[in-house]
């Protein structure tokens, strides 16, 4: 079951960077109506929270930028955005490191124990498997976000 969910991890991901060809860097800014945010901060904000996830499950070192969480952290918007944020040139790379690092996972890995619970609002996450099954439950919600987007910009 743990190599099932390793490589849901890495076909979601490509699913993503695929889904991110067809849009150009002019449709990453457009904040359609009902939408508080872009498909450029839903980019953003996966990668962030991915990288967020691989340190907390497995101890990997994160390999953003710093300013990344300011940009796409949980409650910003772009909007409120003060520098500007990277291309999605760069938010692509990111994702395609991402997906390489997801290949150095092992079942093994997803069988371990955090060093302490994560907790977010009433869930709480004990394993590592745990924790990354949701990052790819998060990612996919994202991944659906783009779509509608997308079709409100169209």
């Amino acid at each position: 079951m743990a190599n099932s969910i390793i490589t849901t991890g890495k076909v979601l991901r490509q699913i993503v960077i695929g889904q991110l060809q067809g849009i150009s860097e002019d449709q990453f800014d457009i904040e359609s109506k009902g939408f508080n945010n872009t498909i450029r901060w839903n980019v953003g904000h996966m990668v962030n929270w991915m990288d967020k996830y691989l340190t907390l499950s497995f101890g990997f070192p994160s390999a953003i930028p710093s300013q990344y969480e300011a940009l796409f952290g949980s409650g910003t918007k772009p909007a409120e955005w003060t520098v500007v944020p990277p291309s999605k040139e760069e938010l692509t790379e990111m994702l395609m490191a991402q997906l390489s690092r997801l290949s150095e996972l092992t079942p093994e890995m997803l069988d371990m124990n955090l060093q302490s619970p994560f907790i977010m609002g009433p869930f709480q996450f004990l394993s590592s498997g745990e924790l990354f099954n949701f990052a790819l439950m998060h990612e996919a919600i994202h991944l659906g976000i783009i779509s509608s987007q997308l079709k409100a910009i169209q």
